[in-house]
């Protein structure tokens, strides 16, 4: 008789809140890192700690749209690898240098196959639907880094325990005395010693979270852009437990888009428009333009309360309490932040408000609402009693220090309930196969800059909308569980585990860009169900 398997959270996949470590939460904001140097718009991130596990994909940090360097020299003389070479790699023995020779060349063949970027990736597992949630069967992944200078001489399986505590530790020595925790794609003994250039490689049986079954929609499409209406519940890129529920991955596989470049995001409940760039030249200037802040943007929540009548304008500088788990709170030592708002409708006791933020700091629509005292009605983070009994109203954290409330956050709440970014967020990054390349932007037909107004009613003049299906290859997936398509792990705990699905208050927030206008262009969607619950004429707002 089969013990009887665990009941946990879906959502969270980590169980209930005191399984849920510092580690998990630290790899999970690693990998939605921005680009440090990105200017503008963008909230300053400290440099991702050395600690950090990641894929061998590009994935986890989509700002860089270069291939990361890989660390070996080119092949030369004994004499010239003398030269160069500080004394420590001298010292290392003949057998040493023929690991990292073959380190070198097996970093160079990740190159052509990083997950993410090729076609064999994409194709490494697929969707199907159930409860109105789309799910992804579990497949084997690798994740890779190369030794850090701190664990050299140390054992691999020490440096393991210590530093990457998202699995226990008799979970790395199994997969150490398996062969699938390997070091230059060799097996070793868990008492292995680090040297430097070591390639650590983990295969691991990936299970990711369930989303939203909601297509994704084209808004507009022509050759240099693609604009989409997100649902809520998708994370914009491949980030923590999500790498094939992700946009970039279902606009790949679904749509045929494989080569486009993020120009912003939006946090993962958040819902509504997203652009990218389907050519460097387009992508640069709509970074720039929402960098400069030449690009007016419209959000429309819905928050507790009857918000006050009129225009407010909240100016209040907003501080990033804690990058690890992406908490931003107001504070003096912040950065300069403004966003207007203004009621334009009710829902029973809630208000239906328009948001413009007119500067791009991490979470600024929700911060500075919960601020005001009238935070948004479903936000997990900022509308909980975790920040104090005025729910940080005012400013007001209970009394209690910053430590203390980001030790109360990991405590009470799931991190990946909030990490993500704010749509204003900028990254400059290519989801594209290996190494970079320059495209030519093609002059228009008639000569002249186009200025769409787009919404998502489709119309048959406007060949790019009409076309759209043609120019995705887009195919309706196969929505039923195919048995053969699974796969299992003896040595992998998730798979002992039945995750209940998540509900609805697991996949929305009620938050939503609408409309981005900036030099010669304007987009916008069609509004959620949740917006349009009141008697609002958006026409003439």
């Amino acid at each position: 008789m089969q013990s009887p398997k665990l009941l946990r959270n879906a959502q969270t996949q980590h169980g209930d809140a005191s399984s849920v470590d510092v580690e998990n939460i630290f790899l999970h904001r690693h990998m939605l890192s921005t680009n440090p140097t990105s200017g503008g718009n963008i909230v300053d991130r400290e440099e991702s700690p050395e600690c950090v596990w990641f894929p061998d994909d590009a994935d986890g940090n989509p700002a860089g749209s270069k291939d990361p360097p890989i660390s070996m020299t080119e092949e030369k003389s004994e004499t010239q690898s003398k030269e160069i070479l500080p004394e420590k790699r001298k010292a290392s023995s003949t057998e040493g240098e023929g690991h990292v020779k073959k380190v070198k060349l097996d970093a160079n063949g990740l190159k052509t196959k990083r997950p993410g970027f090729s076609d064999e990736r994409y194709d490494e597992t697929s969707y199907y639907f159930e409860n109105g949630l789309r799910k992804v069967y579990p497949y084997f992944f690798t994740f890779t880094t190369f030794a850090k200078g701190r664990w050299v001489d140390e054992k691999i399986l020490d440096v393991f325990v210590r530093e990457f505590r998202a699995a226990p530790p008799e979970e790395y020595e199994r997969s150490l005395e398996a062969g699938k925790l390997t070091v230059n794609y060799e097996k070793v003994p868990k008492d292995y010693k680090i040297k430097h250039n070591d390639l650590l490689a983990n295969v691991v049986h990936r299970h990711e979270v369930p989303v939203t079954s909601q297509p994704i929609k084209i808004v507009y499409m022509d050759k240099d852009i693609v604009v989409v209406n997100k649902p809520a519940s998708i994370p914009v890129h491949p980030c923590g437990r999500y790498r094939h529920n992700t946009v970039v991955f279902i606009l790949a596989k679904e749509h045929n888009l494989k080569n486009l470049r993020t120009i912003h995001r939006l946090d993962r409940l958040t819902s509504g428009l997203l652009l990218f760039g389907r050519t460097a030249e387009r992508a640069r200037e709509l970074e720039l333009q929402i960098r400069t802040r030449q690009v007016q943007k419209e959000y429309v929540c819905r928050v507790e309360g009857r918000f006050p009548d009129g225009i407010v304008e909240c100016n209040e500088k907003i501080d990033v309490v804690s990058y690890k788990i992406g908490v931003c709170k107001v504070s003096p030592k912040g950065k300069d932040c403004k966003t207007t708002f203004k009621r334009i409708g009710e829902v029973g006791s809630d208000s239906i408000v328009l948001c413009k933020p007119l500067t791009g700091r991490m979470h600024q629509i929700r911060v500075h609402l919960q601020y005001l005292g009238y935070p948004i009605s479903n936000d997990p983070l900022y509308n909980h009693e975790v920040f104090g009994p005025l729910k940080g109203r005012g400013g007001d954290i209970g009394g209690i220090t910053e430590e203390q409330l980001i030790s109360n956050l990991i405590s009470i709440h799931n991190a990946e309930n909030w990490l993500g970014l704010e749509g204003d967020q900028i990254v400059s990054s290519e989801i594209k196969d290996g190494a970079t390349s320059t495209s030519v932007v093609e002059n228009p037909i008639n000569g002249e800059t186009a200025k769409p107004v787009i919404s998502e009613t489709p119309d048959p003049s406007n060949e790019a909308t009409t076309q759209t299906a043609t120019q995705t290859c887009y195919e309706e997936p196969d929505r039923s569980f195919d048995p053969k398509k699974t796969t299992s792990d003896p040595q992998c705990s998730e798979c002992k585990i039945n995750y209940r699905d998540p509900g609805t208050k697991d996949l929305i927030m009620y938050l939503h860009a609408w409309k981005y206008k900036g030099v010669g262009w304007e987009y916008k969607t069609e509004l959620p169900d949740w917006a349009c619950n009141s008697n609002i004429d958006y026409d003439q707002l």
